[in-house]
């Protein structure tokens, strides 16, 4: 009898629709929001069901302005936010000084509560200085990685893309929080649905944990090293035709000693390998952004022979150039994207009491909207 509840419990919990609240913050990005929004939308669409909610908010509920000007009226303010599963924190330009008190105390409330915890852009700017990322792994936008870390000595900051940590969920901007939301679709979901809301997207490949966000160099170092600076920008524009050592160090007026040891104190690496590094990141991007061939690749980015560019590929990125290239990673080898079937599940337009209503119109209006598109409903839930 206790597994026969155990199991209604589960699929009452799997068909329950979840609710996601935005907390915007002044000057919030709008493309973060929107890559993070869009998603559930596509999510709910394609499966002809309300699998998410979503709701805005505001400390008291007035409008917000995007960093582009756009005004937003919120859903709600906080103090009349509806119950949540998941709150992400929407950040964006001049982070410390776009938050108030009540937001972290709020922030601080909502994680007693055991629920999701996420922020994108510099959204986690915020959950940090709440103290709710002491202890784990965080990403950001790399702009504000920096100040994060000066502030926040307790949170383990990486350049991953973004980073899912147990209750916690942050992300740097731009479009990544469209990756990091599939992720969590394709744990609530599977891989099916997620699969089906990239092809509608046109997005050819869904960014993992495991990928970076490139920072640039005069970010991370300022102004205080701008002998190491232009060593690494000849670097840069030097791929296919690689500057050996002794004459990079003579166009920046140091000698191979000095070099190697400004390397290894601010980059903890050799000049030849972070050289190395340089090449090979400029090779996967034309692995995966070109059509060139392996063999022009490798004379592209300054590799004496395919075999060395192979080898070298292999032992710093962990896969051939190939297999890179083929898109078969080992996390997807096991997984088979199944076309989309035509079936529609039960719609709208036969009961209004189908589908659960919520404190939240904007998902039901979507959905509505959506019923006559050709993929309404084509993804089957198992």
């Amino acid at each position: 009898m206790s597994e026969i509840s155990s199991s209604c419990q589960a699929s009452a919990v799997k068909n329950k629709s979840r609710n996601i609240g935005f907390l915007l913050l002044d000057n919030f990005t709008m493309i973060a929001l929107a890559s993070a929004v869009e998603p559930l939308r596509m999510a709910n669409q394609l499966s002809g069901r309300e699998l998410y909610n979503w709701h805005t908010l505001t400390e008291d509920g007035g409008q917000v302005m995007a960093s582009d000007g756009i005004r937003i009226t919120p859903d709600s303010s906080i103090a009349d936010a509806p119950a949540l599963d998941t709150l992400i924190v929407v950040g964006g330009v001049n982070i410390t000084r776009s938050f108030t008190r009540r937001q972290v105390s709020w922030l601080q409330s909502m994680a007693r509560k055991h629920i999701l915890i996420g922020g994108v852009c510099t959204g986690p700017y915020l959950l940090a200085e709440a103290g709710l990322l002491d202890g784990y792994d965080c990403s950001a936008h790399w702009e504000c990685i920096a100040s994060l870390q000066e502030a926040f000595p307790k949170v383990r900051c990486t350049n991953h893309l973004f980073v899912i940590d147990r209750d916690r969920m942050t992300c740097s901007g731009g479009t990544v929080p469209l990756d990091m939301m599939l992720n969590m679709i394709k744990r609530d979901f599977g891989y099916q649905l997620t699969a089906g809301i990239s092809e509608m997207f046109i997005c050819d490949r869904v960014r993992n944990e495991s990928d970076y966000q490139r920072i640039p160099l005069r970010h991370v170092l300022g102004t205080t090293q701008p002998k190491l600076v232009e060593a690494v920008s000849l670097m840069e524009s030097n791929i296919e035709e690689a500057i050996e050592l002794d004459e990079l160090a003579g166009y920046v007026g140091l000698s191979r000693r000095q070099l190697e040891r400004l390397f290894q104190k601010y980059l903890q690496c050799s000049p030849s390998k972070y050289y190395l590094k340089l090449r090979l990141f400029r090779a996967r991007q034309l692995l995966k952004q070109t059509s060139m061939s392996i063999i022009e690749i490798a004379a592209a980015c300054g590799f004496v022979s395919t075999p060395h560019f192979s080898k070298c590929y292999r032992e710093h990125i962990g896969i051939p150039p190939r297999e890179e290239r083929s898109g078969m990673r080992s996390q997807e080898r096991s997984q088979t994207v199944t076309p989309l079937v035509t079936t529609a599940l039960p719609g709208l337009n036969q009961k209004g009491d189908q589908l659960q209503r919520t404190n939240s119109e904007l998902a039901m209006r979507a959905l509505s909207e959506a019923q006559f598109e050709p993929t309404y409903g084509s993804v089957s839930l198992q």
